[in-house]
């Protein structure tokens, strides 16, 4: 069987096909950016760890996370680059009523980037969840902000990520099976992400929608 990571140690386990990852254009007249498009596997290649595990469309990794089962801090998550430094820290606010969740810039807990809220309205019954900057972005370039939305179902691996113009900056989409008759489940989907976007950002929002809509207590992170 062919593997999600390719250009992986042949320790890792293997689950999905070479040919079943996105191929770059062959040659592409226009200059204009490309979209980033990632595999993320909902799986730590660590034992004993829950996390995802993120490649991108040559097979290398990109993005990890990983969280020991038996680990006294679980009050936070932390996504990493493929050599293990840390991007972004993610916190749930204390004592909110709603599902918030605060993005820190690193492995800090001084330097928020983002809040993250869970929609509870039924106004909008296709949101998700809403993106405030807490430092001065998006088109109107000021702080508490709202400059990104994500629509869709995250169970159904089917979401949007808009920003504040409206414009499609990310994607989830399931992983269709191309050659070789494999399926996926929902453990293993693409991550489709836009030049106006950082792909790290974009992932960040993944995990938070894990921790939102993720299912059963035993499958998520424990706060």
């Amino acid at each position: 069987m062919t593997k999600v990571h390719p250009n992986a140690s042949s320790a890792i386990p293997t689950a999905l096909a070479d040919e079943e990852l996105p191929k770059p254009a062959c040659h592409c007249l226009s200059s204009a950016p490309q979209p980033t498009v990632l595999t993320v596997w909902k799986k730590s290649l660590l034992f004993n760890c829950d996390g995802f595990t993120v490649f991108d469309d040559k097979g290398n990794l990109v993005y990890r996370v990983d969280n020991y089962y038996d680990s006294s801090n679980r009050a936070e998550i932390i996504l990493m680059d493929a050599s293990g430094n840390s991007l972004f820290t993610i916190r749930r606010k204390r004592l909110s009523l709603a599902d918030n969740w605060v993005v820190y810039d690193g492995e800090t807990a001084d330097r928020p980037l983002y809040s993250v809220r869970k929609h509870v309205s039924l106004l909008n019954s296709k949101s998700l969840a809403h993106v405030t900057s807490l430092r001065g972005s998006g088109a109107k370039g000021s702080k508490n902000a709202r400059i990104y939305e994500i629509e869709g179902s995250y169970s159904n691996r089917s979401c949007v990520m808009y920003d504040d113009v409206r414009r499609r900056v990310a994607e989830i989409k399931r992983k269709e099976a191309v050659a070789g008759g494999v399926v996926f489940g929902r453990d293993v989907f693409r991550l489709i992400v836009q030049p106006e976007i950082d792909p790290s950002v974009s992932m960040a929002m993944v995990i938070l929608l894990e921790q939102m809509f993720g299912g059963g207590s035993s499958k998520r992170f424990s706060y």
